[in-house]
């Protein structure tokens, strides 16, 4: 079914020194440290638990983490809580394991192997993939005197396939056609390390773009030429340095790094730029493919939705439905009951995330007051 989209959150209002941090391998130094939490937390959102928690994994929700631990942890005296963004992977390796309490990543468990694992972690109990945090996938470019570049998915997959190598391609031209385009060749800019990141944006490519983008969705970046950087402030600073330039970056660091940002067609059939506001529409449009309590999300990137931006990633919060130990229970569902509040999602409105539509927070708040 579809969510009932019952208005959307406020966009963004970034602050600058803040940064969004790219999953999977990726380069886990931001622009500079977390904020200090200058939001309100409303005290009726938190309910406190004694004990200590231990979580790893997405390196994409780790500032959210870092911004949600301090508040908790502040009102709770009594509560511990330690995540380490080592990447979705690591991540969820951990929870299967049993060296992890929960588990952050930027795409649901794979049936199979991943499923498996995690199910007889839990005793033999379904473990649920929580959406928590939504990260909009910006468009950055570097081209002197054209400050509202439009694309529509079968030219950025041609771009970033390489069967258009100038900026005044006849394709691109077509989108713009009331910008004046340079013959300057394009350098298009991709990950150099497995990146959530890529494998959102390649998962858009290949939806939105199916028939044209040949290479499909993948952690590991697969198209031939381009080139390649580390991390997200590697995409981020080489886009800034080189004229000619696009690449595929989180918000947070195309603000940070004042970079031009193209609006992307989507399928209403309209050309839409990027704020937190439009990316929440596309969530909100997201079809539940789990069942029960797990919010396993299926991403709609040729969503008909109005206004909506549809190249995001939404991260998740990897747990047991039941057989969490009974002196880890009541801090799990007390903190990721506060994460998912609507104080707990505020918080992201400076970090460079979009908060969840308030439809897909109640839904997640439901399962985490479920857990046993």
């Amino acid at each position: 079914m579809n969510f009932k989209r019952h208005g959307i959150m406020a966009g963004i209002a970034l602050t600058a020194t803040l940064a969004l941090t790219a999953c999977g391998s990726d380069n886990n130094e931001t622009p500079s440290t977390p904020g200090t939490g200058g939001g309100s937390t409303a005290a009726s959102d938190i309910t406190c638990a004694k004990g200590s928690l231990t979580a790893q994994g997405s390196s994409a929700q780790k500032n959210a983490m870092d911004e949600w631990i301090k508040a908790y942890q502040q009102k709770c005296a009594d509560a511990k809580i330690d995540y380490q963004g080592t990447g979705s992977g690591a991540g969820i390796t951990a929870f299967s394991g049993g060296t992890a309490d929960f588990a952050g990543s930027d795409s649901a468990l794979k049936d199979g192997d991943e499923t498996t694992k995690a199910t007889a972690r839990c005793g033999g109990n379904p473990a649920l993939n929580l959406p928590m945090v939504t990260g909009p996938i910006a468009i950055a470019y570097n081209l002197d005197g054209v400050k509202d570049l439009q694309l529509k998915p079968e030219t950025l997959a041609k771009i970033f396939g390489g069967s258009i190598t100038k900026w005044d391609d006849a394709a691109i031209k077509a989108d713009n056609p009331s910008a004046t385009l340079p013959s300057t060749p394009i350098n298009a800019i991709h990950r150099q390390e497995s990146s959530g990141t890529t494998e959102n944006f390649t998962g858009y490519l290949d939806k939105a773009a199916a028939g044209t983008w040949t290479f499909g969705k993948d952690k590991v970046w697969k198209a031939t030429g381009g080139q390649a950087e580390k991390g997200s402030d590697g995409v981020a600073g080489a886009i800034k340095k080189a004229p000619g330039a696009i690449g595929y970056v989180e918000w947070s660091f195309a603000k940070v790094n004042s970079l031009s940002t193209a609006k992307i067609f989507n399928g209403a059939g309209e050309y839409t730029a990027l704020t937190g506001a439009a990316a929440g529409k596309t969530v909100a449009g997201a079809k539940i493919t789990g069942t029960g309590d797990d919010l396993k999300l299926s991403i709609d990137y040729a969503t008909k939705e109005a206004g909506a931006y549809p190249i995001i990633l939404v991260t998740y919060e990897i747990v047991c439905s039941k057989g969490t130990p009974a002196d880890k229970l009541d801090l799990v569902k007390g903190f990721l009951g506060y994460t998912v509040s609507a104080a707990g999602q505020a918080q992201l409105e400076k970090l460079g995330y979009a908060p969840l539509p308030e439809s897909v927070q109640t839904k997640v708040a439901a399962s985490i007051k479920n857990l046993a």
